[in-house]
């Protein structure tokens, strides 16, 4: 990626927007800490993510989470969703006294009942596992969450609420958002600034109205 520059405030979502093969995706790797950029640096929280070691993954996991496009392939068919929820309080140290009423509430966030807890991924829609997908992304309570494609794979009439319960998730949690998508119509109903890439840069930054106008 060359061209590349931005930042990111608390409680702000921008939109990264381009065809397909222009580097969103790779963007949102190198800010996970997954790809590590040839030129630059990514920082958070005016720290640098220069390290693969585990315990730096470790620590940057609290700050930032994923969401990703397909809510099928990114939950673990084998484990119920108790597993998959509990499993990064495990990791990072954060299981509480009942960790099955924290779950209830993590679950009710996202609009799921508490008996979805013992079954799994297969046993629900795809709108009902995105919602999965996305109570894990905010378990740990981030600061940023990078939701590529979050909703692509979604039927239409399901897309519109996954984006309000992001919204609703980012005014009570104070999360910001870097929103990935090729749809510029899903990106004006949840971005505050969109960001245009061609071939690995950003040749357009604007607010989403702006952006949009001139479509």
């Amino acid at each position: 990626l060359n061209g590349v520059s931005f930042t990111l405030e608390k409680g702000e979502t921008l939109g990264i927007v381009g065809e397909s093969g222009c580097g969103k995706t790779t963007l949102g790797r190198c800010i996970m800490g997954l790809h590590l950029p040839t030129q630059g640096r990514v920082m958070i929280k005016g720290k640098p993510i220069t390290s693969k070691g585990r315990r730096f993954r470790k620590q940057l996991a609290l700050d930032l989470q994923m969401i990703f496009q397909d809510p099928f392939d990114s939950l673990d068919a084998r484990q119920t969703v108790r597993q998959i929820l509990a499993e990064k309080y495990e990791i990072h140290g954060r299981s509480t006294g009942d960790m099955n009423a924290e779950l209830v509430r993590l679950l009710a966030q996202v609009g799921l009942p508490p008996d979805a807890l013992d079954k799994f991924p297969h046993e629900f829609s795809g709108g009902q596992r995105q919602r999965i997908g996305i109570a894990r992304a905010i378990s740990l309570e981030p600061s940023l969450v990078i939701c590529d494609e979050p909703v692509s794979a979604l039927d239409v009439s399901v897309q519109s609420t996954i984006l309000n319960l992001l919204l609703d998730l980012q005014q009570a949690m104070g999360l910001s958002f870097l929103f990935i998508s090729h749809d510029l119509s899903v990106v004006r109903h949840v971005a505050d600034r969109i960001a245009v890439m061609y071939l690995g840069r950003i040749v357009e930054m604007a607010g989403a109205e702006q952006i949009y106008s001139s479509a």
